[in-house]
């Protein structure tokens, strides 16, 4: 079974320079985790009642299984992208790993 890490970003004080810093930097040190095989972005939208939605921006990464993902969240690799949350997510972020069911 596939596992996911998830990282729900609540909304930064400068959204533009958040979003600079994901792109320029996060964004590489994910991708650079190995065997990372998926990495979405998505910047949630108000819901359907127009209330704000609760995190500014959601991150999804897919692994082989969870083993393949506790390897790369506790190697260099992990360590360098946990240690960078520090340089644009001061706002916060909820991070949640889990296997990841497909239906359908």
């Amino acid at each position: 079974m596939t596992a996911q890490l998830i990282a729900c970003y609540r909304r930064p004080e400068d959204p533009e320079a958040f979003d600079r810093h994901y792109a320029d930097v996060h964004s590489r040190l994910g991708l650079a985790l190995p065997g990372v095989r998926s990495f979405t972005g998505t910047h949630p939208r108000p819901g359907p009642n127009g209330s704000p939605p609760a995190y500014y921006f959601v991150a999804v990464l897919g692994f082989d299984d969870a083993a393949a993902m506790d390897a790369a969240l506790s190697g260099v690799e992990g360590k360098a992208a946990v240690d960078d949350l520090r340089n644009f997510a001061g706002a916060g972020v909820d991070l949640m790993t889990g296997p990841t069911a497909v239906y359908g």
